[in-house]
């Protein structure tokens, strides 16, 4: 798995010699508008779009596999095409995550701070309350 300075791993095994690689939203674009042009159905949108994705992504040896999505889907089987697409797709999330989630996750954060149970004798507040200690009304 290779790494890139910017975002962690730009690679990942594939099995069988080949390799996964994180794909620029140039080579995203280049992959949807090749997939319209390939589909004549919309319900095969989903199978040519991954097939393009895939001609991009998928290396053996530092170069292309397939050398369009036409030549990806002769050359896989559907199963296959799903598979490899749903492993891209884990591994491109994991390595560039999207503004939504980290949303969620400060949103999950939110929501575990406001219902925790609170007291102002926990935590910083008391340790505040040792070195000042609290002075009576009267004075001498």
């Amino acid at each position: 798995m290779g790494r890139s300075i910017l975002t962690g791993a730009d690679r990942v095994s594939a099995g069988n010699g080949m390799e996964l690689r994180l794909l620029s939203a140039m080579e995203v674009m280049q992959a949807r508008r090749e997939a319209a042009t390939l589909m004549a159905e919309q319900r095969e949108k989903a199978l040519c779009s991954n097939a393009c994705l895939l001609a991009r992504a998928l290396e053996r040896h530092g170069k292309p596999v397939f050398a369009s999505g036409e030549a990806a889907l002769s050359g896989m089987s559907v199963e296959k095409i799903a598979q490899l697409a749903k492993q891209w797709a884990e591994f491109n999330h994991r390595e560039n995550p999207s503004v939504e989630d980290e949303k969620e996750r400060v949103d999950d954060l939110k929501k575990a701070w406001s219902t925790r149970l609170m007291s102002a004798w926990n935590g910083v507040c008391s340790t505040v309350l040792v070195r000042c200690p609290r002075r009576n009304a009267s004075r001498k």
